[in-house]
């Protein structure tokens, strides 16, 4: 190589270079650099005591949750359910089961068992299922009280909202004493109200107290879309704990049937029959034929008034007690039956007839399933 061309050579690089640190210090300039960002460390994050609480309750109470997954005559369909003994027994909802040709659950911990119908109660949209206990470690739910619920405390829901198993929503008790009509137009009495995120899926599963004990089992939801709307209705834990045993020992429940038709006396009752202002009651609208309170002797109303919201009965019986207790409106009476008497049982209704107090005594009857 000559001097000449070395030379030449070494302007040439040079030049490269020169080019190089002037790009970068440009991009220096403009904030930008061919090196990628490096982003902050994360930072350590601790959660507060009542953060700490729900993972707690959530990482125990899933251990008795399930997923059901039911196959029917035309498809299939999911809902939840949770372990209440150690020989298998699970509950959920009867419109979760029911027409099931094969019904499977599956355990947070992946285990999949294949379930037995063992009983179902339309009436209360409740059922039992049971799987092999010596295939899983079962760990029974806790039962809270459900006549110390008040509107304002605290709710957890656990169940397969749109088929996402083991999904946790939080709220509160919004309302008590609600009721739903079922298939057969009689009434699921003393629900629970939550607004916690209900959707399909959740059905059957457990509202829980901040305890982590089950206050109710989820079976509703009122909303024109199909979910969560913030209305959502629990069978409370008490009507559980009496319709269950049953579920499990004889595969049904009966529920006490008084033969009525009848809604809570109003203004323009007592108006048109000119009653005590002070008088509450149960207005009997219709009596079925045959009926415990037919055969009793209780009276239909004969006449009607009229008032802003349509035509109302008059001239029939009231009733205003069973057993000396008071009623003052139909939840009253639809509650007293349900909680305190069963098929069979001989009650005393308290009646206002004709200006007077009548007592009658009524044999009950088993409801009609439809």
């Amino acid at each position: 190589m000559n001097k000449r061309r070395f030379v030449t050579m070494v302007v040439a690089v040079g030049l490269v270079v020169g080019v190089l640190v002037a790009v970068l210090n440009v991009n220096a300039q403009n904030g930008t650099s061919s090196d990628p960002t490096m982003l902050p460390a994360a930072a350590a994050y601790q959660a507060n005591s009542q953060e700490q609480h729900t993972a707690e309750l959530y990482q125990r109470v899933t251990q008795s949750v399930v997923n059901i997954n039911v196959a029917l005559p035309n498809g299939g369909a999911t809902g939840s359910g949770f372990v209440i003994d150690t020989q298998g027994d699970i509950v959920t909802n009867n419109h979760v089961v029911e027409n099931a040709t094969y019904i499977e659950v599956t355990f947070v911990d992946g285990t999949i068992l294949q379930a037995k119908l063992v009983g179902r109660d339309p009436q209360a949209d409740l059922a039992v299922v049971r799987v092999d206990p010596s295939s899983v470690s079962l760990k029974p739910v806790a039962f809270a009280d459900s006549d110390q619920v008040f509107v304002g405390q605290e709710t957890y829901a656990i169940g397969s909202p749109f088929g996402q198993a083991f999904t946790l929503t939080t709220g509160a008790v919004s309302a008590l004493d609600r009721s739903l009509q079922n298939s057969s137009q009689f009434s699921i009495p003393k629900l629970i109200q939550t607004d916690a995120a209900i959707n399909p899926g959740n059905s059957g599963g457990p509202l829980l107290d901040n305890n982590g004990d089950v206050i109710g089992v989820i079976t509703a939801i009122l909303s024109d879309s199909n979910s969560g709307s913030g209305v959502g209705f629990a069978i409370p834990s008490n009507s559980v704990r009496i319709i269950v045993p049953d579920l499990i020992a004889n595969g049904k429940y009966e529920h006490s049937w008084l033969g009525i038709a009848a809604g809570t006396l109003r203004p323009e009752e007592r108006s048109a029959m000119k009653l005590p202002a002070d008088l509450q009651g149960v207005m009997v609208s219709d009596v079925m034929s045959g009926g415990p309170a037919d055969q009793a002797g209780l009276k239909a109303a004969t006449g009607q008034a009229d008032t802003p919201f349509g035509p109302v009965p008059t001239n029939g019986d009231i009733i205003t007690a069973v057993n000396g207790q008071k009623i003052t409106d139909m939840s009253d009476l639809i509650d007293y039956l349900e909680f305190n008497t069963h098929p069979g049982d001989k009650i005393t209704l308290s009646v206002w007839r004709d200006g007077k107090n009548v007592d009658l005594t009524v044999t009950l009857q088993p409801r009609p399933t439809s």
